[in-house]
């Protein structure tokens, strides 16, 4: 009984304080690692913030640096583009100053061979006026010789008279001399008269003809600054009317790579155009040429009558032989494609007389490689819009 008591009253505390002791530390210790991993956690997710904060701030800077290079890739495309148009209005002004030169240069040779044919006329006269000038000299000097012959003479007279009546037959003698000697000068003073007449009407005609070489001389410098006006004046009108059908026809057919501005030519390789080893035009070519057809005869009406343009139509072929039975050599493909091309537009409306074409064959190309790329800028139509 009592033993069983004894059994009864066993004390479990201290194993329970000991079980929720070891819970505790276990808890604490649970704890204590998520407290670090939550401290370690947080100091990562703080780097990645300031990396991010970062990587943020240098694609702000990155951003602006990519704006400030457009901003200046499109004020170099419009720079390229006023460059472009400078020298597309230079290269017409040279060629139609080279055109306009060698028609000054003929008219310049005639006028020049006008005054010198005047200036030989002006040195004949010049040397007929010396020999009379020669003449009138040694008249004077005969008269001079006459004059002094003439007092010797009267000198000889007054002598004689002094002398004794004698000597009359010698005085006669000596009158009569005296006489002959007044008649000679008389001659001799009317032929120096008549040189002398001769002499001022060569020198007025000297005179008329050096007149007239100085307003011939004056007409060539004022025909000179009359004909460069006039050609600035065609040259600044038909460069305005061409940057116009250029700006028009580059917003119509748009930016496609293979149409493109190259000086004062509007380039298009021949594949846009026609098929491979072709010469007709493809429905993609005939739309292309039906808006250059468009803008060129809404430009038209504009230009003046006394501008002579004319629309440049230019085939070209690369390096590569070709032999078909309607093309013999690249010269004949060229030439078939440009004559295409004027074709459809005088069937569009452009005026012939304001068209012309011509074939180059594979001699002018535009890039001397050999390969496919080369190849393709090779085969192409060129249009300018030029004075004839």
């Amino acid at each position: 009984m009592r033993a069983h008591r004894q059994l009864r009253t066993v004390n479990i505390w201290p194993g329970f304080v000991d079980a929720l002791t070891s819970l505790v530390l276990a808890f604490i210790f649970v704890l204590l690692i998520f407290v670090i991993a939550q401290f370690t956690l947080s100091e990562v997710l703080t780097g990645r913030d300031e990396a991010l904060k970062r990587l943020n701030r240098q694609i702000a800077e990155l951003a602006d640096v990519l704006s400030l290079e457009r901003k200046a890739n499109a004020d170099l495309r419009l720079s390229v583009a006023q460059l472009s148009a400078e020298l597309q209005s230079s290269t017409l002004k040279r060629d139609t100053l080279s055109t306009r030169l060698s028609e000054v240069s003929g008219e310049r040779e005639k006028l020049n061979a006008q005054l010198a044919e005047a200036n030989a006329r002006a040195e004949n006269a010049a040397e007929e006026a010396g020999r009379l000038k020669g003449q009138l000299d040694t008249s004077q000097k005969q008269l001079d010789t006459s004059q002094e012959q003439l007092e010797t003479t009267q000198k000889q007279l007054e002598t004689t008279q002094r002398t004794s009546e004698g000597d009359k037959a010698a005085l006669e003698a000596e009158t009569k001399l005296s006489a002959e000697a007044q008649q000679q000068v008389e001659l001799l003073n009317r032929q120096i008269l008549a040189l002398r007449e001769q002499l001022a009407a060569i020198q007025q005609a000297l005179e008329a003809s050096e007149a007239a070489n100085k307003n011939k001389e004056v007409q060539i410098a004022d025909l000179g600054k009359r004909l460069n006006i006039a050609l600035a004046s065609k040259v600044e009108e038909l460069a305005r009317y061409r940057s116009e059908f250029l700006g028009r026809l580059r917003e119509i057919l748009g930016n496609r790579p293979e149409i493109r501005i190259v000086g004062d030519r509007f380039v298009f390789q021949s594949e846009v155009l026609f098929p491979s080893g072709s010469a007709d035009l493809n429905p993609q070519g005939r739309e292309t040429l039906k808006r250059l057809a468009q803008t060129l005869a809404g430009i038209t009406p504009k230009i003046p009558a006394t501008i002579n343009w004319i629309l440049e139509v230019d085939g070209y072929t690369d390096k590569r032989p070709i032999a078909t039975p309607r093309f013999r050599s690249n010269w004949e493909l060229s030439s078939a494609r440009a004559t295409a091309v004027v074709k459809f537009l005088i069937a569009s409306g452009i005026p012939p007389e304001h068209l012309s074409a011509a074939g180059f064959g594979e001699y002018q190309p535009i890039d001397a490689a050999e390969n496919a790329a080369a190849y393709a800028k090779n085969r192409r139509i060129e249009l300018k819009l030029t004075q004839r």
